[in-house]
């Protein structure tokens, strides 16, 4: 939905003018390598997308959150100082999460009128969640600075911080920093090489040079919360707990590296644990791999490391599912294709494709074909841009 639209909806919905009105802005994001490791304290390798949340608002003379949705027939009304007793919402939680962590680490929140578009598939692992969390706390901190007299700029990174922790503490999704940090600090036309260790980051541009992103969306209706997501990140505690024993200097598997794994992980009896963690170690040295080949301009094998780490995904990680693995199989039979891989959490979701740009149109045609015949379901294709992250618009 345009701008001009989302705030005609506003005043429809809320009254008044568009006087006081502010927006403010935070993109999805596509993980281009580096998955299942950032709670892990390992790489990863994000963009920031130009599809986004967006969220025009108006304060309040009453201490009152009041949220809707441009897609959602859905009035939720908050009290300020109640704000940890929406944890079970349907629908705001996630806001409402955000606006209590900011609370208890002292911003003073004040009370909004807010409507909240979103361009971002639901529930299709390209971060929509991170996208709302990011430009609410953006939105809340922004305005909680300006009540106290303060004229230093937001520091996204701690955004970045109370998305997650609000999914963390308030939604109880156990996700790692990947997320929120990518929306809140993307770049356009550039990706991110993260060490989600101590968060230092570079940005690295992404010269496709002729080729093209594009992410297809299984369509497979998902819950991160329900999925086996957390069972995940728990094997991966266990392993790295074993394998401590005799790496105590160790603070997490990003740190280990594939020869230490070598010759340690006789210590991880479990074999299903001990698939959790190779695919972390191994993903993690794709990860260097890949930075290496776009910065001496090799396209191919970026697009091979990529095949790499969705087969890692799913022998070892075993987080795709016949519907991802279906769209990654078409994908790769496309002359043109590079690399294809899933993105984001998995159990559903979407992939993510390196596309010569003269086979982009067949690619969705064949693959979504193709897809819909072996699987009943329909895809959704979206040649995306890299965007930059969260940011108020003036």
């Amino acid at each position: 939905m345009e701008l001009r639209e989302i705030t005609a909806m506003f005043l429809e919905q809320f009254g008044g003018d568009e006087t006081d009105l502010r927006v403010f802005v935070s993109p999805g994001r596509v993980n281009l390598i580096g998955e299942h490791t950032d709670y892990n304290g390992g790489f990863v390798f994000p963009a920031a997308l130009d599809m986004k949340t967006t969220i025009v608002c108006r304060k309040r003379a009453d201490r009152k959150i009041v949220l809707r949705a441009t897609d959602l027939d859905v009035v939720v009304e908050a009290d300020i100082d109640r704000l940890n007793d929406y944890r079970n919402l349907d629908w705001g939680n996630y806001q409402l999460g955000v606006a209590y962590v900011l609370q208890q680490a002292g911003y003073d929140i004040c009370g909004l009128d807010m409507l909240y578009d979103d361009t971002v598939p639901h529930g299709g692992g390209l971060s929509s969640s991170a996208a709302i969390e990011v430009a609410t706390a953006l939105c809340f901190a922004t305005l909680s600075n300006e009540k106290n007299g303060i004229t230093a700029p937001v520091d996204m990174i701690a955004m970045a911080k109370f998305g997650q922790q609000a999914e963390n503490e308030y939604v109880g999704v156990n996700c790692g920093i990947m997320d929120q940090f990518a929306s809140a600090m993307g770049k356009e036309n550039c990706a991110i090489f993260l060490d989600c260790k101590d968060l230092s980051y570079r940005y690295a541009p992404l010269d496709l040079n002729g080729k093209r992103i594009v992410i297809a969306n299984t369509n497979k209706k998902r819950s991160l919360g329900d999925s086996k997501y957390n069972e995940r990140r728990s094997e991966c505690e266990v392993g790295f707990a074993l394998l401590q024993k005799e790496l105590p200097d160790k603070n997490c598997l990003g740190e280990i590296s594939r020869a230490e794994f070598e010759a340690h992980k006789h210590l991880i009896t479990d074999p299903v644990v001990c698939k959790r963690v190779e695919h972390v170690i191994n993903e993690d040295d794709r990860v260097l791999r890949s930075i290496e080949a776009l910065e001496a301009g090799d396209m191919a094998e970026f697009g091979a490391l990529m095949n790499q780490s969705h087969d890692s995904l799913r022998d070892l990680y075993e987080v795709t599912g016949i519907e991802l693995d279906t769209l990654v199989d078409e994908a790769r039979k496309i002359e043109g294709t590079l690399g294809s891989r899933m993105t984001g959490a998995g159990f559903g979701g979407c992939t993510v494709s390196i596309v010569e740009d003269t086979a982009v149109e067949r690619f969705i045609d064949e693959v979504g074909k193709n897809y819909q015949a072996k699987t009943g379901l329909t895809a959704s294709f979206y040649v995306s841009n890299i965007g930059d992250g969260g940011r108020e618009l003036k």
